[in-house]
């Protein structure tokens, strides 16, 4: 299995905080953004990563070559319009087996991931499963209802004010490949919208709670995550 990691945003809101530390070198925790994820997906036995940065902020790719990593990355250069667009670039790494792919401003901790993984691969005939979160601390979350058996029935504004709400890491199977096309002819810009894309050509997703995730998308967040990482022990 693979890792992939969606890390080709410029982190608008960041800079607009006075950060200008390009989003996935933000230190959290005394680490790098990205590095904490390709760490994880190391330690959990991932066979490499799959990671696509802008073309803008170029000491993003730069730290990426120049260090050295426990798995093999294989690395995208290219700025993307959307979310969605970045992980069809990834296609060409993940087509073969499933993937677990994370937003490179997720902070979790480390068993929150690794327990996620081991149910997720125990929703058969999934194409894909999301962790979910009751932790809402986003202004443009994306909500998701689930029925009792974990299938997810509804996503976005559908189901606004549901319990739950995406945690910033999926599993998939790489099948949702295969609506690429459709997803382009339809004008998708968003990685929630290919999501709802899924669930409408009768695709199966399930939702699985997890515990809480920071997402950081403000300067804000920076000193959240740190404090939630020292709650866990995992600074």
């Amino acid at each position: 299995m693979k890792a992939a990691i969606i890390a080709a945003g410029v982190g608008e809101r960041l800079t607009l905080g006075g950060i200008r530390t390009p989003k996935p070198l933000v230190p959290v925790g005394g680490r790098p953004l990205i590095e904490r994820i390709i760490g994880a997906a190391a330690r959990l036995g991932m066979s490499s990563a799959a990671c696509i940065v802008n073309d803008v902020q170029r000491d993003v790719a730069e730290f990426l070559r120049s260090t050295s990593w426990p798995i093999p990355l294989e690395l995208t250069v290219k700025t993307t319009p959307s979310s969605m667009e970045s992980l069809f670039c990834l296609e060409p790494f993940l087509r073969e087996e499933p993937f677990l792919l994370f937003t490179v401003d997720v902070v979790f901790g480390f068993a929150t991931v690794r327990d996620f993984l081991a149910a997720a691969q125990e929703c058969k005939g999934a194409a894909g499963v999301l962790a979910l979160t009751d932790h809402i601390d986003d202004e443009k979350p994306l909500w998701a209802k689930i029925q009792g058996d974990s299938r997810i029935t509804a996503l976005g504004d559908t189901a606004r004010g549901s319990r739950y709400v995406t945690a910033g890491f999926y599993y998939f199977e790489p099948t949702i490949f295969s609506l690429v096309d459709a997803a382009r002819r339809r004008n998708l810009t968003a990685l929630r919208q290919f999501l709802g894309l899924l669930i409408a050509t009768g695709h199966s997703l399930c939702g699985l709670p997890v515990a809480k995730t920071i997402d950081v998308d403000y300067a804000e967040d920076i000193q959240k995550a740190d404090r939630f990482l020292k709650e866990i022990n995992e600074r």
